[in-house]
């Protein structure tokens, strides 16, 4: 796992900063999309914080981060949505880190095989407000998983992807000065019994699943990456 260590990064180039944690930069110009691999979430909070400042600064562009995180749990900012089913001391035993953060939502969990997608943009760019964005967000993962032959929708009042009653994608987002962090997390191939630790989002009875689940098929995330790069091109290109 690749590590970032906290320091004195606020001025610091952006290219500095995504190198020491050896992220890929896909493509460039307008959108940058950078691909950092498996990253501690904390590490990558403190990374989004940083950049959402320079982007709001007009130093860097639009910028999309992908990953993947270790076994973690994040705590969103409405705690009533906030239930976890175990104690912190029983998952801190099994090394499952569990971060209060400031987004939107309630309780979710990221792990290896999952797809998280962190959009640093100016939403003015677009005249876009929060409702639209989640929607982009939305319709973004939608078409991705059509891919795979799945037919997946959003919920009024409840960002994310489902198929049927079953969730396959959750959105978290934070907007600062116009400015875009956190975001969406798609379920491919991960172990979806740490959900099992928490009420999802605060949502009783609701099942999770995945793209291995629906369809039988262990994806490769590296391979549909390829799918999802030309989908963050078309939707946030500096023409849209």
């Amino acid at each position: 796992m690749k590590s970032f260590k906290r320091s004195s990064y606020n001025d610091l180039p952006m290219d500095s900063i995504l190198q020491t944690l050896d992220c890929d930069v896909i493509t460039g110009k307008s959108l940058e999309i950078h691909d950092c691999g498996l990253v501690d979430y904390r590490q990558i909070l403190d990374m989004q914080l940083i950049l959402c400042k320079k982007r709001q600064e007009g130093k860097i562009p639009n910028t999309i981060l992908l990953v993947e995180h270790p076994a973690v749990i994040t705590l969103g900012a409405r705690q009533s949505r906030n239930i976890l089913l175990v104690d912190r001391g029983e998952l801190e035993q099994k090394n499952i880190d569990v971060v209060e953060i400031r987004r939107g939502g309630g309780t979710t969990v990221h792990n290896p095989g999952q797809l998280v997608i962190y959009p640093i943009l100016n939403l003015q760019e677009w005249g876009l407000c929060i409702r639209d964005y989640i929607r982009k967000l939305e319709t973004i993962g939608a078409e991705l998983l059509r891919s795979f032959g799945i037919k997946s929708n959003g919920k009024k009042d409840f960002p994310g992807l489902w198929i049927g009653n079953r969730k396959i994608a959750s959105i978290g987002v934070r907007v600062s000065r116009f400015t875009t962090y956190h975001g969406m997390a798609i379920n491919i191939h991960n172990d979806l019994s740490l959900f099992d630790t928490i009420v999802p989002c605060g949502l009783e009875n609701v099942e999770m699943t995945s793209v291995l689940k629906e369809t039988g098929i262990h994806q490769s995330l590296n391979e549909l990456k390829k799918l999802l790069i030309p989908l963050l091109e078309s939707h946030f290109s500096q023409n849209k």
